[in-house]
């Protein structure tokens, strides 16, 4: 039997995975929580083989946090959950080094596909996302521009458009204040804009945010 936790914010999603993998042949949800701060909690007293992790869980600010949880818990395989788009964040979630990337849009039957191939040590990637990575060498410049992201920059660049000023971004990874006025720059000249309106809105329409 898989022993899954899942780590989401919404007591809808936690209600719909439970109840769909409750008399599962193979898999079993044993843990479940709400926030970031809780997983590691739950890898040190239970032993999981796969956590269902969504990037805008609660008490997650990086994907650095995520490696480091890869790094502490190798035995962990884990599979992103998410809303966001699978074409910006899951090569970047892949980078980091979890298992899978699955869209909280696919049934749960893709889900439980998902947990029993990443189980058995296999990457998942939607075949879509992998026809989109390929065919980015083909692309125009514009849209080749999220690629040159970093990491950091993709989230540096989402709590900026969430509003966020560069004390608060600081403070929220743990790093300097100069540090992501760097980023900002950086994106700035990389997004081929000069302001921060026009920063944001190259973001939503190139669906990075």
């Amino acid at each position: 039997m898989i022993k899954v936790c899942l780590a989401n914010n919404h007591p809808v999603v936690h209600f719909g995975v439970k109840s769909y993998f409750k008399d599962h042949d193979s898999i079993s949800i044993v843990a479940n929580v709400g926030n970031f701060l809780m997983v590691r909690d739950i890898l040190l007293t239970k032993e999981i083989d796969v956590l269902i992790l969504d990037l805008e869980l609660e008490g997650l600010s990086s994907i650095f946090e995520v490696k480091n949880i890869l790094k502490n818990f190798p035995k962990t395989k884990i599979i992103i959950f998410s809303d966001l788009s699978e074409q910006i964040y899951a090569p970047n979630a892949i980078k980091a080094g979890v298992a899978g990337f699955v869209s909280q849009k696919e049934k749960l039957e893709t889900l439980g596909q998902a947990i029993i191939k990443v189980n058995q040590g296999k990457i998942i990637i939607d075949e879509t996302v992998k026809k989109n990575l390929a065919l980015i060498a083909k692309q125009n410049k514009s849209e080749r521009l999220y690629r040159k992201l970093s990491n950091r920059e993709v989230e540096v660049l989402r709590y900026l458009s969430d509003g966020k000023k560069n004390n608060e971004i600081s403070k929220i990874l743990s790093l300097n204040e100069k540090t992501i006025s760097t980023y900002k720059l950086r994106l700035l000249q990389k997004l081929n804009v000069t302001n921060l309106v026009d920063l944001v809105n190259k973001a939503k329409t190139l669906e990075i945010v």
